[in-house]
């Protein structure tokens, strides 16, 4: 058997690739709409890297930076929201624009829905103080702590901003340690320093 002949029984012309896209897309249109699956997802680019985005129904449930291990990542989401979760369908399109106008300087918010469920108690509490944060300011750990209703909880702050699930939406990126030095950041350092600068040169 040529070599030929092989490749064109293992690698799909690009009809053939469309077609199978085009199936693999009204397959998972056809199972959101029939709410049998549990999340899906997408890979897109950044300026911060690649980031894994995931939506149940309710709204978008993960931002991953790709330093957190894409595969783990959704993994985890089994494990935690559901095993049904399939690559692609719309779910993730308002994100998406969105993204791409914040890295672009044009967007100061986000307006997608949330789904707040990997978070829980006094880390729900922080993560949704941290989306009244003012694109472009920060504020430390200690004011977080008190705007959060546990001035003592500084500690607690830094966990919940570490855990957060959803990076860049809910900007945790904004958080820095009262000498005004970074902290940590989920996505490394220099995806913060980016951010951070992306927000003040705007």
């Amino acid at each position: 058997m040529s070599d030929h002949t092989i490749q064109l029984l293992t690698e799909p012309s690009p009809g053939d690739r469309e077609r199978l896209d085009a199936l693999h897309a009204a397959l998972v249109d056809r199972a959101s709409a029939e709410s049998s699956l549990d999340a899906t997802f997408r890979v897109v680019d950044s300026p911060v890297g690649a980031l894994l985005l995931a939506a149940t129904e309710e709204g978008v449930v993960r931002v991953a930076f790709e330093v957190e291990d894409h595969d783990r990542v959704l993994e985890s989401l089994g494990a935690t929201i559901g095993s049904r979760i399939l690559r692609g369908g719309h779910r993730l399109d308002l994100l998406a624009r969105e993204l791409d106008d914040y890295f672009a300087g044009r967007r100061h918010a986000f307006d997608v829905p949330l789904d707040l469920r990997l978070a829980r108690g006094f880390r729900l509490t922080v993560l949704r103080h941290l989306s009244e944060i003012p694109y472009g300011s920060t504020e430390s750990y200690g004011e977080v702590a008190v705007a959060s209703g546990s001035p003592k909880a500084v500690r607690a702050v830094g966990s919940a901003c570490a855990t957060n699930p959803l990076p860049i939406v809910v900007p945790c990126h904004r958080v820095l340690r009262s000498d005004g030095t970074l902290g940590g950041y989920l996505g490394g350092l220099p995806a913060k320093e980016r951010l951070l600068a992306l927000e003040r040169a705007a």
